[in-house]
């Protein structure tokens, strides 16, 4: 399953030595962990990377701010909006907290076929007044375990891919000079120095932890771009579901349903397509609220949403009408691919 919150993370802290670590530092730092997981597939063109500069007297006051550029080739190459604002941060005098933030694609294994997510991983990269540097990874797949999020045991998937992200925290170690200290235990794994504990062993500290908290997170991720109102559908139901699928250039990003047997509709964003899957819902529940607005049924305006589709930038009707057993099992199918 691919998660909006970090299934785990491991963090490593390095002294810069006399000579200190300017921002420049930060972001080849950051690149040389992306080429690392790049050896594995685990790192795809093309990252996206956010650049920031703080005063340590008062980190809220930000200096440099640079978001979502994309990873170039040769990143710190003349002229790139990265190398340009990785110059602004090095103008500035005083303590600093720069942070360089790597958004990775990159793909999982079932099965030998090879899938997608545009958020994998992150590396975030810190260096806090020039004299510690601290990197951060953290994954939002439970590709890597015994047992997936779901509390299905995965053999076939865990052996697929948990030896390519050993792999890769091997070498980031080497990088280093030192193993990661891996994080907190959270509502989804147990992470160790080499990946990630067996939870046949134990257990998740919660059952179904991608569908108890996961499913309730993507929703608040995906209201929070439209104003909140009551005139809508309800956004739960026991009902099987009728859906069609959104697709734009290619890519699938999510799945626009209504009940079959009550009056509750949505949108399921497809959390592998990351970003533009939740721009794209957005827009979409925002039809099925002016249905609502007209007195359409939930099937009546799924009907109609998809006669009268908004703007082909947040996607077309690709596929459909087609049907879910349950509003749960949508879900699972917007989760995994």
């Amino acid at each position: 399953m691919i998660t909006s919150n970090p299934v785990g993370d491991w963090t490593w802290e390095v002294t810069p030595g006399a000579e200190g670590a300017r921002p420049v530092r930060a972001v080849e730092t950051a690149v040389a962990v992306w080429n690392i997981l790049a050896a594995q597939e685990l790192a795809t063109p093309k990252g996206k990377v956010s650049v920031s500069a703080r005063a340590m007297s008062d980190t809220r006051e930000v200096l440099v701010a640079v978001d979502g550029v994309p990873l170039e080739a040769e990143p710190l190459s003349p002229e790139t909006a990265l190398s340009r604002a990785v110059a602004e941060a090095d103008s500035l005098e005083g303590d600093l907290l720069v942070g360089v933030r790597i958004e990775c694609p990159g793909c999982w294994l079932e099965a030998g076929v090879k899938h997608r997510a545009e958020k994998l991983f992150v590396i975030q990269v810190d260096i806090w007044k020039g004299i510690l540097l601290v990197v951060t990874l953290e994954t939002y797949s439970d590709a890597w375990l015994t047992m997936d999020t779901r509390d299905r045991e995965q053999p076939e998937i865990y052996a697929e891919n948990a030896p390519r992200l050993a792999t890769a925290l091997e070498k980031i170690s080497a990088l280093f000079g030192a193993a990661p200290v891996p994080g907190d235990p959270n509502r989804h794994a147990t992470p160790t120095e080499t990946g990630f504990e067996d939870p046949r062993i134990d257990g998740f500290a919660y059952d179904d932890s991608w569908g108890t908290f996961e499913v309730a997170a993507r929703s608040r991720l995906l209201r929070s771009r439209i104003p909140a109102s009551e005139d809508e559908y309800q956004d739960i139901t026991d009902h099987p579901v009728r859906y069609f699928t959104i697709r734009r250039d290619g890519q699938n990003l999510g799945y626009i349903w209504a009940s079959i047997g009550d009056e509750a509709a949505g949108y399921e964003p497809r959390t592998a397509a990351g970003e533009a899957a939740f721009e794209a819902g957005a827009e979409w529940l925002l039809r099925l609220r002016a249905a609502h607005g007209q007195g359409l049924s939930a099937l009546a305006a799924l009907s109609w949403v998809a006669q009268s589709p908004p703007r082909s930038e947040i996607g077309l009707i690709a596929e459909g009408p087609q049907e879910a057993s349950s509003l749960d099992a949508l879900e699972e199918l917007s989760g995994r691919y």
